[in-house]
């Protein structure tokens, strides 16, 4: 049986999954799992590089003493993270974590060299205080790009760690705010404009490129040879890949949710800005029309902080008993990093809220911000949504999921769960010639069981 590894590191854990398909369906299996999480450093949110390249090789370790050795593996992560290498291909400084507060003062710089007008136009991103035209700038500032002979955004860099070969995939790339919408190629004004050293940003490369084999230590340290296949190594892209919306709208549902449409082309107009929407890389040359909203982080950080005795889904049902009318923003800023998170609930909502109070308001305000951005999609896109799905760990939520129809007046699908990983493995699985790209949508669709909610 042939199989395939898709490794998928979020930014609160990772996994190992293989997957194959036998009789026209698509099978999966976790082999294996471990947490992630920034660390501090200096002062600062770090990634702990060296122990997710350790648990990616454990993993793969873990795939051979079953005796389950895959034919292709990838890595997909979250977006916007990068490795600056110096001359002598190692890391120049720790990877720096999208929760840092070290843009700050860039943002202001940047916008006072290119406004951010100008930026959308160019390349229809969203306003993100952490996008990685901003952190460039901060280590601009610190004299890193002067040393750097390489930028990596953090799939590439875990991918050359595993083969030797560096790699620019196009989805991460876009998530830049310095690739070109219309072009799809790196911005060179942007990156003149702001001083951006060119030799940082060779050619990019589209998911299901065969990036090479494994290097001879690697091979040596996992015990087997296997090739290395560029999936969309932005989570979301993958996620999106094993999307059942077809035409419709979609929300890919974790730490982070990102609601949102597939397109053809992008869409820089000024109504699209306002909206804060984003056009990111798909496959194809596509376009992923979406909004980041704040996600199941805030409901993540109230577990840690005040429920790590109760599972996800016993904190939800705590939250369905104690339904109240408190209002948050839960994209409000404040909820990025705080000190408290639930002490930053209560001075939004302006009252004390119990642990099961606090996790209701959070979900039902991310189920007002779910019907707000659909309204906004619909606006700009002049089209009517009739139904909404959720993939990802967040569509097991089946209290959110009941409050999002309600809210948005949309049937939602919720599934398949592990969207990003299945994604992951049909781009692998395409680029080996183990199914074909239309058949994709339809293999997802009779191999994973989805539940339905209506308003």
């Amino acid at each position: 049986m042939t199989e395939f590894l898709a490794i998928d590191i979020g930014a609160s854990s990772g996994r190992h999954i293989l997957g194959s398909v036998k009789e026209g369906i698509l099978t999966i299996e976790e082999i294996y799992r471990f947490p992630n999480g920034p660390v501090l450093e200096g002062g600062d949110l770090v990634w702990d590089i060296s122990r997710l390249e350790r648990e990616i090789i454990a993993g793969m370790k873990r795939a051979g003493e079953l005796g389950r050795i895959p034919v292709s593996v990838g890595i997909d992560t979250w977006a916007v993270d990068y490795a600056l290498l110096g001359r002598d291909n190692n890391l120049l400084s720790p990877v720096h974590a999208y929760r840092s507060d070290r843009t700050k003062t860039a943002i202001g710089e940047v916008h006072a060299r290119i406004p951010f007008e100008k930026l959308y136009a160019h390349t229809g991103i969203q306003f993100q205080p952490f996008n990685t035209i901003y952190q460039l700038a901060d280590d601009q500032k610190r004299g890193k790009l002067d040393r750097a002979a390489h930028m990596l955004m953090l799939p590439d860099y875990l991918h050359y760690r595993l083969t030797g070969k560096m790699s620019r995939e196009y989805t991460n790339a876009t998530s830049t705010g310095l690739v070109n919408a219309r072009t799809r190629t790196w911005d060179s004004e942007i990156l003149k404009t702001l001083g951006y050293l060119a030799r940082l940003f060779p050619p990019l490369m589209q998911p299901g490129t065969k990036l090479g084999r494994l290097s001879d230590a690697v091979r040596r340290e996992v015990g087997y040879d296997t090739v290395v296949t560029l999936p969309a190594t932005h989570d979301t892209a993958s996620a999106v890949v094993s999307s059942l919306a077809g035409k419709g709208a979609y929300i890919s549902s974790g730490t982070w949710s990102l609601l949102g449409t597939l397109k053809k082309e992008a869409n820089t107009s000024a109504r699209c800005r306002e909206y804060n929407y984003s056009n990111e890389g798909h496959l194809f040359g596509g376009v992923r029309l979406q909004k980041n909203i704040m996600g199941l982080w805030i409901v993540q950080r109230l577990r840690e902080e005040e429920g790590k005795d109760l599972s996800f889904a016993q904190l939800a049902a705590l939250a369905a008993e104690n339904a109240n009318d408190a209002e948050i923003d839960v994209n409000d800023e404040v909820f990025l990093a705080p000190e408290n998170m639930k002490a930053e609930i209560e001075r939004m909502a302006g009252r004390s809220l119990t642990l099961g109070e606090a996790a209701y308001c959070a979900f039902r305000g991310l189920a007002k911000c779910y019907r707000a951005a659909v309204e906004e999609l619909s606006d700009v896109t002049g089209e009517k949504y009739d139904s909404l799905n959720i993939f990802g760990g967040g569509s097991k939520n089946q209290l959110l999921n009941a409050l999002t129809a309600k809210e948005t007046g949309l049937k939602v699908i919720a599934g398949p769960t592990e969207a990003t990983a299945i994604g992951n493995l049909l781009v692998q699985m395409e680029s080996m010639g183990e199914i074909s790209a239309e058949d994709a949508s339809a293999l997802v669709a009779r191999s994973f069981e989805t539940e339905e909610f209506s308003a």
